[in-house]
């Protein structure tokens, strides 16, 4: 479980496949790569993902073909850099909302919309995840922890406040880019609870 809380802004070192229809990524962080243990889980633009291997300052994660399927990260290379977050553990804050790290899709950025120092960026997403979706509800994109602002049939719109930009993955963004999309999770429960539900007279 996670809050999408970004807690470092790292960069790709390698990315391979692996033989076996998945990719083997490999990160850079001489700051948290000390912190990690083999085995622990670690949101990666929001996907949760398992520490494999660790060395020096690097470290790497194996992404199999489903997680491929549904994200985003089968089109990362070296150079490029992603959020991460440390699973909750007890007594930790929680300062966004509950994120699982299990992407429902990906989506696009469709606009960005300077306004000072503010930054509204509209998200495409697939129209059949649009009933999750309220104003001022929550989102997790690429696994940061957003209040949704307004909602339309095919998209969302977020404002970013300079401090998001600047340590996470949304401050390098550019229009058609693909980002992982985590719809809140009291939203799906309620959906999965009233699509079961009949009436009786």
């Amino acid at each position: 479980m996670f809050t999408g809380l970004v807690q470092a802004l790292t960069p790709v070192r390698a990315a391979e496949d692996d033989g076996h229809g998945g990719r083997l990524l490999t990160l850079a962080d001489a700051a948290l790569a000390p912190k990690l243990e083999v085995g622990e889980s670690v949101a990666v633009n929001g996907a949760c993902l398992t520490v494999v291997r660790r060395d020096g300052d690097a470290f790497a994660f194996q992404v199999g073909p489903e997680t491929l399927a549904r994200t985003a990260l089968g089109r990362l290379g070296p150079g490029d850099r992603v959020n991460l977050e440390r699973a909750l553990r007890a007594g930790d804050p929680i300062g966004g909302h509950f994120v699982t790290g299990h992407v429902d899709a990906t989506g696009t950025v469709a606009e960005l919309v300077p306004g000072g120092d503010w930054l509204t960026a509209w998200f495409a997403f697939p129209k059949e995840f649009g009933e999750l979706m309220v104003s001022k509800g929550s989102v997790a994109v690429d696994g940061v922890s957003l209040t949704v602002v307004e909602v339309k049939e095919d998209r969302f719109s977020v404002m970013l406040i300079p401090h998001t930009r600047d340590h996470t993955t949304l401050g390098l963004r550019a229009v058609g880019d693909a980002v992982n999309l985590e719809f809140d999770l009291l939203a799906k429960h309620v959906r999965k609870l009233v699509q079961n539900m009949t009436i009786t007279i």
